[in-house]
């Protein structure tokens, strides 16, 4: 199982982290896992080359770990994108963990 576990403080994203694979199916033939790892890396991808924020992630691939941290000195404009890139992520984190609830745990969890 994959579980997946977003980090906000109020409206803001703070950090995203994946740990697991989803065990759907075969490595390298999950389509589940792919999903999230697609859905994921994407949002991460736009963060770092189109928002241009510094995200710093941490990865490793055998053991089905992404984490991804939001640095908190954002300009206005670089937090709003990326509270709209993250939102997306999470609607399609979202969709795919309603069909595929056995292989993925997603939590939110509100920090102050």
């Amino acid at each position: 199982m994959t579980k997946i576990t977003i980090k906000k403080n109020q409206e803001n994203f703070l950090q995203v982290t994946c740990d697991g694979h989803t065990g759907y199916g075969v490595e390298g033939e999950d389509i589940v896992c792919s999903a999230v790892s697609s859905i994921v890396q994407t949002a991460a991808l736009g963060l770092l080359m189109v928002a241009t924020v510094p995200v710093n992630i941490n990865r490793d691939d055998q053991k089905g770990f992404f984490e991804m941290i939001i640095p908190q000195n954002l300009t206005d404009l670089q937090q709003h994108d990326v509270n709209i890139i993250l939102s997306t992520m999470l609607c399609g984190l979202s969709d795919l963990r309603e069909e595929y609830s056995d292989f993925i745990e997603l939590e939110v969890e509100n920090v102050y």
